[in-house]
């Protein structure tokens, strides 16, 4: 009876009775475990220290306090408690913040000059690396500018105008595309060539003049061990328009120089020579010449490399997509250049700066058409002044949110600026007309427009900028790039494997953020997206050639985050896997719960036991453990990490470990058991659902906003997070629902 009474008490315990009962013990004003000391503070008025309470509620939500080793509370009061704290501070009034003007970062850079001038020659990548905050490299009061980032600016501006306009006289030089050391294994460029094609290269050039160009062509194989392959070369004139030709090249190099004058037949030139043909289709695709293929045809040699020179002997600029995109006009007397460069300038303007354009700034534009007008060049020379100036612009590199002169405290952001905010966000990109259309006429803000438009733009292709770039850095997939695995360890990794690694975690998360699945898919999706190489490397069988396809996995091993190659690696020493790396990149990049930093001089695992033999990395762990220091973080990592311990370095699968079969077995500090992969992901999924749906909208939040999330951000992330569960917790409604949100639509005054 007495234990039934105590029981029916705790129930309906105040929240400061429950701070006194289970929390002060340690976070009091002599022990101030975790700097942190509660005694003192009332959860009712837990909107005067949000930033407090907020980390209370979520280490006791998520069941991290207490810590292990301490007697827990009862489950009943625990849940009315964090019902409580979160009702408290739920009423706090949202702080929408205040961003700094957003420089555009070298990806958004790439697609803005990409979708402005129907260029795509990513200039960013001549820009430097931005730099990263809260784990994002689009973090706005980052992006600064400096003089000599200016100067790389104005550089790569008349890079861009040059290749967007044409320049006649531009020098000729070579560029080579493949490498002589490939081997038997196809390029991950292959994925662009048609089925069946048996090798060859295919790869993105933009040809911005009618000319002559030379393609020598090194095909693998065809020389003795240790020499570089002798290439045939051919010369062919590029011409807007031209699609298709097929080559034959002779067998016998000796008679390479025949190449030439075969080529030549496609023009009329001379009759293909006699002999034993070696047959090779050369593909150039749009009428920009934007994309060609070289690839051969039955058992012929793969293509090791391609040099492409010139241009040489150019005829003219050529019909590009980018000179239509330019020049809406063409004045056919002097007396017409006026209106027809204010026209041209005007749409160019308007797009870049992603607003209307008044005279105060298309005239400043102007007068350097004007002025290069009268130092002699020609009409289109003297637009690619202005358009220079366009690049170059305060107005295009920055985005920057006008204060009304009355504001006082937050306010509604401008039509053209939640357009900005929204292409930015989905595309990574400068809203397309459409965007600035509805913005213009006052319909954008309207939430069935808005919700049209989110869904419009994840259909999108541009949206694969969210996979990429989001979730690229969120998982952390651009450290794949540098990570260098023991070659004689893990002989399978390759720079095709690297390849592959990328595009299939690429894939799969595009696939569940436009097909509108349920963000949970991320951890227990039953399918991923393999070719042939990557098939061989996970066991999969069936799976042939060098495409990707959505290919269904019913093992449990295989599907979601945690069975993909690029993860396991990147979570990896380059000589072994680590159970600490793996574990803390689940608490801290799906769970939001990273681990302190470790203390320092922790020692190294220990690599044999006392009689010499060599340990399993569980052996080495369990030894780690016993330190005291020690044991208390990786409680809470180890057993997460031990579950991919069936997963080497390069994410293969193996059944033992130094002879030793795998223990993928663990249990939480909560007690929560479960085996490999699979009981992992279904732990995530079932037990830890909610905490990986908030990471999963923070991490969102802070990239669509450009800044860290504060504690006053959390009631909006609690919010997202019912409406969209309400839907699904289908991606495009956690995206709509950030749309929608008072950060994302409203801002408060800088402060001066």
């Amino acid at each position: 009876m007495i234990r039934f009474w105590l029981v029916l008490a705790a129930l309906s315990l105040p929240a400061q009775t429950y701070t006194e009962l289970y929390c002060t013990g340690c976070h009091n004003p002599h022990s101030k475990a975790g700097g942190l000391n509660l005694s003192d503070l009332d959860p009712a008025r837990a909107g005067e220290k949000p930033g407090v309470w907020e980390r209370v509620l979520r280490q006791v939500r998520t069941g991290a306090m207490p810590p292990a080793g301490i007697a827990r509370p009862p489950g009943a009061p625990t849940a009315a408690f964090v019902r409580s704290l979160t009702a408290t501070l739920d009423r706090t009034p949202p702080d929408p913040g205040a961003p700094a003007p957003h420089r555009l970062n070298r990806a958004e850079y790439s697609n803005a000059i990409r979708d402005l001038l129907a260029l795509d020659t990513q200039p960013g990548l001549h820009l430097p690396v931005d730099e990263s905050g809260y784990g994002f490299d689009n973090m706005a009061d980052l992006l600064s500018m400096s003089p000599a980032l200016l100067e790389r600016y104005l550089s790569v501006a008349r890079r861009v105008t040059r290749q967007a306009i044409g320049d006649l006289n531009q020098k000729p030089g070579d560029l080579t595309f493949g490498s002589v050391d490939r081997g038997s294994r196809r390029s991950p460029s292959a994925e662009q060539l048609p089925l069946g094609a048996s090798g060859g290269l295919a790869f993105s050039h933009y040809f911005p003049l009618d000319a002559d160009y030379e393609f020598r062509v090194a095909l693998v194989g065809t020389t003795g061990e240790g020499a570089p392959p002798t290439p045939y070369v051919i010369k062919l004139p590029v011409r807007a328009g031209l699609h298709r030709v097929t080559v034959t090249f002779p067998r016998d190099l000796a008679r390479a120089e025949a190449a030439t004058r075969t080529f030549g037949r496609v023009f009329g030139g001379a009759p293909a020579p006699a002999g034993p043909p070696l047959d090779m289709d050369l593909r150039i695709d749009g009428a920009s010449v934007k994309r060609w293929e070289v690839r051969p045809r039955g058992n012929a040699p793969d293509v090791a490399t391609l040099i492409l020179g010139g241009p040489h002997n150019p005829a003219s600029r050529g019909a590009t997509p980018s000179r239509q995109a330019i020049f809406v006009c063409a004045p056919k007397a002097a007396n017409e250049e006026t209106e027809c460069a204010d026209r041209i300038v005007t749409r160019l303007a308007t797009r870049a700066f992603r607003r209307p354009v008044t005279a105060a700034d298309t005239k400043p534009l102007l007068g350097f058409f004007e002025g290069a007008r009268k130092q002699g060049a020609g009409f289109e020379d003297a637009i690619g002044s202005a358009l220079e100036a366009i690049l170059v612009s305060p107005d295009f590199l920055f985005r920057v949110e006008r204060t009304p002169a009355n504001a006082t405290g937050p306010f509604t952001i401008s039509g053209h600026e939640l357009a900005s905010r929204l292409s930015f966000f989905l595309w990574s990109s400068i809203p397309d007309d459409e965007l600035l259309r509805l913005a213009d006429n006052g319909q954008l803000r309207t939430p069935a427009v808005l919700r049209a438009q989110v869904d419009r733009m994840l259909a999108d292709p541009k949206s694969g900028a969210l996979a990429k770039n989001f979730a690229g850095q969120w998982l952390q997939l651009r450290t794949l790039a540098n990570t260098k695995p023991d070659a004689e360890i893990f002989s399978s990794f390759d720079e095709n494997l690297r390849a592959a690694y990328t595009a299939e975690t690429e894939l799969f998360v595009n696939d569940i953020f436009r097909n509108g699945r349920n963000v949970l898919d991320l951890l227990g999706a039953n399918f991923t997206y393999l070719n042939q190489q990557l098939a061989e490397q996970y066991g999969v069988r069936n799976v042939y050639g060098s495409h990707f396809r959505r290919v269904e996995v019913a093992d449990g091993r295989r599907g979601g985050l945690l069975g993909q190659g690029s993860i396991l690696t990147v979570t990896s020493y380059p000589n072994r896997t680590s159970v600490v790396q793996r574990g803390k990149w689940i608490l801290e990049n799906l769970l939001g719960t990273p681990p302190p930093p470790p203390p320092p001089d922790v020692p190294e695992l220990a690599a044999k036991s006392n009689d010499g033999r060599k340990l399993s990395l569980r052996e080495a762990m369990d030894k780690h453990r016993a330190n005291a220091i020690c044991r208390s973080c990786h409680a809470r990592m180890d057993p997460i990490g031990f579950a991919l311990e069936n997963f080497d370095g390069v994410g293969s699968w193996r059944d033992s470990d130094a002879g030793v079969p795998v223990d993928a077995k663990g249990t939480l500090p909560n007690g929560a058991s479960f085996e490999g992969p699979a009981g992992l992901k279904k732990l995530l999924v079932d037990r830890h659902g909610e905490e990986f749906v908030q990471t999963f909208v923070e991490k969102l939040m802070t990239y669509a906003l450009g800044r860290g999330l504060e504690p006053a951000d959390q009631p909006v992330v609690r919010a997202i997070m019912r409406k969209a569960s309400a839907q699904g917790n289908k991606v495009p409604a956690f995206v709509a629902a950030i749309v929608e949100s008072v950060p994302f639509q409203m801002r408060r005054p800088s402060e001066k």
